[in-house]
């Protein structure tokens, strides 16, 4: 039966899983535009650059917290000035090759003063030629003059006061406060003039002793930035962010930013961002598709409805929601994942939502938490639901959703110094109006998409199984033996579908609806017709027979159709005798034929279609199963299961199983449920001993009486 199915769907696999990409490509473009496009049409968003003018007063649209890379960098630069240059010890060497130095030139001077062969002018120019000292002219006056004694005594008092200089620590910034302390460090018997020439001599030589270290320095400083902690910035909803008429400074600009309030100039690494993330999301929906086959969503409809479900809700959140500061918190999101779950199955509703919470809270201040907030809740709220066979199963749904995203807020925000008390109570409050209206949501989009996939809930189906549903009172006034037909059937059929895993709630339902038709003409049908009067059937011709008896599925269809049944029952009523023969009229209308092979078969034929599901198949074999055993009365376990396996084998030879599901373990497994099933109906009673009236009793024992306790004890034999 499979294998035939497979062969029909390859002849349409290739369009079919074009299709389904061409969706996912679409989707994804949709995704990739709700994600990028509500910052660039963001009328909140201002143009403008550091340093300019505001035009109007900007204010927090909602509470954030950041790390201000501005404010964190002045710190780490004010860390970093507060070091002290470092410098190095004191060289001693230094010092020492100044005086060596020193006493060259006092050398160099004394050999000019002792040169008798030179003249004024010539001593005057070669003093004036020294590297590195330049002498005021009435200085080199002077130390031409000098007698040689008193020229000695400079030379003395130079090396030793330059000496004295040297052996103090002297920086680069300390240079002239050591020159500024030669004068006090000269021997006060020196007359002026010649303190000045031992100035004149020494100060040129003074030069720093301790050096600067660039390395060490610039690695306390790098030590002291990397101390610095980060700078957290937080403004609370309403808080002024830039004043009017404000010279936009660096961290104002950042602030803006932050809030996405400032339009940027080059966009391309944010869209390059969302693509990625869409890609991959699309990647993650595309190969679970690929390696998970589901028969659920295998159709076109189901695929594009889930798709426009999903921009929707992700369109709404970005473009109106996700900016704010409390209405994150009140979308009901979850309502898409409950939705799925109720329609197709949990597998799927987790696949998505995963997929629609990411995407919700992508690129937003606070995403990871709220993803969380999107994703958690809605998977404890599709686990909670179940089978949502009640409303109450939605209220607890909602309230799940809602205290799991409380709970989720209370994780995140009481570590957060920056949400107060309030602000948590509120947030926790909208998480549980979240959850109840998710659930209200949802009981609206199961609806709808029942209708657009002509699917049904187990709302609906509930519903329409109420004993006081308007179409099954008119059965039961009409056809109360078609009635009790159908409730049996629809044990049978349920108990089995409960055994292979299928939907035994609609399987049960569609077995009470399957033979409405027959409520038109009640007395066509044996189980209406009261014993001992004429049956209609026999002074007809056996064609109108067939026809009366096959037009109770289209009867059955008409009325299902305006009792308003959904469209899943009505493929119960037309599917539950497939493209079988009424063989009873069939054979009779051979036996009269004077041509057998003239009879038409198409006459005696139901139009079909055959089932197209497990759960019609299970119909057409309860069916024909309680039938038969209500008309043979098996008498032990044997004829019992010979009386099953026949109806089995009978519809498996004549094709009705080839459009469904099923499989050899399936029906091996509904074969053994329904004779569990009979074996409890179809058991031997108790003959109970016939009563005798009292001879107390006024009422006369007449012909009618016995007839009537003779029927009674039938009866009881045949139970």
């Amino acid at each position: 039966m499979k294998n035939k199915r497979k062969e029909k769907n390859s002849k349409v696999w290739l369009p079919a899983k074009a299709a389904k990409i061409l969706v996912l490509v679409i989707s994804g473009i949709l995704a990739l535009l709700s994600l990028i496009l509500p910052d660039i049409f963001n009328q909140s968003a201002f143009q403008m650059t550091i340093g300019e003018v505001s035009t109007q007063e900007i204010m927090a649209p909602y509470t954030l917290a950041y790390e201000s890379e501005v404010l964190t960098e002045i710190a780490q630069q004010e860390a970093a000035a507060n070091i002290e240059p470092i410098y190095l010890q004191t060289d001693p060497s230094i010092g020492r090759h100044q005086i060596e130095n020193l006493r060259i030139v006092l050398y160099y001077i004394s050999t000019i003063r002792q040169d008798a062969y030179a003249s004024s002018e010539e001593k005057l120019a070669d003093l004036s030629a020294i590297e590195g000292i330049s002498f005021s002219e009435e200085t080199t006056q002077r130390i031409l003059s000098i007698i040689d004694s008193r020229w000695q005594a400079i030379e003395d008092e130079a090396a030793s006061v330059l000496e004295q200089v040297m052996r103090n620590t002297i920086r680069s910034h300390s240079i002239l406060t050591a020159k500024g302390n030669v004068p006090s460090l000269i021997d006060f018997s020196f007359p002026q003039d010649q303190a000045a020439i031992v100035i004149e001599l020494v100060t040129p030589f003074i030069i720093p002793n301790s050096l600067y270290s660039e390395e060490q320095t610039q690695s306390a400083r790098d030590e002291a930035r990397l101390s610095v902690e980060p700078t957290i910035r937080s403004f609370i909803t309403g808080e002024i962010l830039v004043q009017r008429g404000q010279i936009i400074r660096a961290e104002d600009w950042e602030a803006l930013d932050a809030y996405s309030l400032v339009q940027p100039e080059n966009r391309y690494k944010e869209i390059a961002a969302a693509a990625i993330i869409v890609i991959v999301i699309c990647l993650f929906i595309g190969f679970y598709f690929t390696r998970r086959q589901l028969g659920a969503i295998d159709d076109l409809k189901s695929i594009v409805l889930i798709a426009l479900t999903f921009i929707t809700f992700l369109a709404l959140a970005r473009f109106v929601i996700i900016d704010r500061t409390i209405l994150p918190y009140l979308y009901p999101l979850a309502a898409f994942s409950l939705t799925l779950t109720i329609i197709f199955n949990l597998e799927i509703g987790i696949v998505f939502t995963i997929a629609l919470g990411i995407l919700t809270a992508y690129g937003t201040p606070s995403g990871f938490d709220l993803t969380l907030f999107y994703i958690i809740p809605s998977l404890i709220g599709m686990l909670t639901i179940g089978k949502a066979r009640r409303i109450a199963s939605f209220f607890g749904s909602g309230v799940s959703v809602g205290l799991a995203g409380a709970g989720i807020i209370l994780a995140y925000r009481l570590p957060d110094s920056v949400t107060d008390w309030i602000g948590i109570a509120t947030l926790s409050g909208a998480s549980l109006f979240n959850g109840l209206a998710a659930a209200s949501l949802t009981l609206l989009l199961q609806y709808v998409y029942s209708q657009l996939l002509s699917t049904t809930t187990p709302l609906q189906l509930l519903d329409t199984s109420r004993p006081d549903h308007p179409l099954l009172q008119f059965i039961l006034r009409n056809a109360p033996g078609t009635y009790q037909h159908s409730l049996q059937v629809s044990n049978l059929a349920e108990q089995a579908a409960e055994a292979i895993g299928a939907d035994a709630l609609l399987v049960r339902v569609g077995a009470i609806y399957h033979d409405c038709g027959k409520a038109l003409n009640p007395h066509f049908f044996i189980e209406n017709q009261v014993p001992d009067q004429l049956n209609p059937h026999d002074d007809l011709d056996p064609v109108i027979t067939a026809a009366t008896i096959i037009k109770h599925v289209s009867d059955g269809e008409e009325l299902a159709r305006k009792y308003r049944l959904p469209p899943r029952i009505i493929d119960f009523i037309k599917e539950h005798h497939g493209t079988l023969l009424t063989r009873y009229q069939y054979t009779q209308a051979l036996k009269s034929a004077a041509k057998p092979e003239n009879v038409d078969k198409k006459l005696f034929r139901y139009p079909g279609p055959k089932p197209q599901s497990r759960e019609t198949a299970l119909l057409m074999l309860a069916d024909s199963t309680e039938a038969r055993a209500r008309a043979k009365i098996p008498k032990d376990e044997e004829e019992l299961r010979a009386l099953i396996q026949k109806v089995f084998d009978f519809s498996k030879h004549e094709g009705q199983l080839d459009n469904t599901d099923l499989t050899l373990k399936d029906i091996e497994t509904a074969a053994d449920s329904f004779f569990k099933t009979l074996l409890g109906t179809y058991h031997p009673r108790i003959l109970y001993p016939e009563l005798k009236p009292s001879q107390k009793t006024d009422q006369p024992e007449n012909s009618n009486s016995t007839t009537l306790t003779k029927k009674r004890r039938r009866r009881l034999k045949h139970d």
